[in-house]
């Protein structure tokens, strides 16, 4: 039986459990930009056209802020199993080493920044992860960490006040808001471009979804990889 020649063309990149938790991920992070956008314009006269325009939608504020906190357990549960991921498993091990900053990537922005104003040749060539796609992962690592921490704050307010003073309080409230607005300019403008948007994968590349890969992708993005 011969084989298939356009399976030959493709070669798979992300394994069916990186991808679920990818897939977790995004609609958790979404769900929690859609919800939180009404939210954080209670208080604020100057927004609340946002707030009362989403809340028939969702069925009122409370049932607002019930998706947000289902999606937030989502973030929650995901966050703790790739810890469990890089830890304790060899793929995951594996894919923690290839995303960790080397010298490599700060030359790479050098070399990219004068490719761009065409002072070099060719753009730098990348392995595995380029580092931007380093930058999307420890930008999501710090964001967790900071989000689901304040988070928490906010949601078990109570409890927490019995042990944090006030100061600490608001403090976490101005830090989750600031931080989810970061977190979704980052998502929707330097994430969503390099991977949807950009002219050479518009309309959007779906390995998040099959896991593959074209050879004349990785050739072209990821030729040390290849090499190796």
């Amino acid at each position: 039986m011969n084989p298939d020649p356009n399976e030959s063309r493709y070669v798979m990149r992300f394994s069916l459990e990186f991808r679920v938790q990818h897939i977790v991920l995004f609609v958790s992070t979404l769900a929690l930009i859609v919800t939180g956008i009404p939210m954080w314009c209670i208080g604020r006269p100057e927004y609340t056209f946002w707030s009362q325009a989403a809340r028939p939608f969702y069925g009122g504020i409370d049932a607002i802020r019930q998706v947000h906190r289902w999606a937030a357990v989502g973030l929650i549960v995901v966050s703790i199993y790739h810890i469990y991921y890089i830890l304790l498993t060899r793929e995951g091990r594996r894919e923690f080493w290839e995303l960790l900053p080397k010298p490599k990537d700060f030359v790479d922005v050098a070399r990219n920044s004068f490719y761009f104003l065409h002072l070099r040749k060719a753009p730098p060539r990348f392995g595995r992860y380029s580092y931007f796609e380093k930058f999307d992962y420890w930008a999501v690592y710090w964001g967790c960490v900071i989000m689901i921490g304040s988070g928490l704050t906010l949601w078990f307010d109570r409890y927490a006040l019995t042990h944090i003073s006030w100061f600490p309080y608001e403090l976490s409230r101005l830090i989750h808001s600031d931080e989810a607005i970061l977190a979704a300019l980052a998502l929707l403008i330097w994430h969503f471009y390099n991977v949807h948007f950009n002219p050479s994968v518009f309309p959007g590349a779906m390995t998040w979804w099959h896991g593959r890969i074209t050879r004349e992708e990785m050739q072209e993005k990821h030729p040390l990889e290849q090499r190796r």
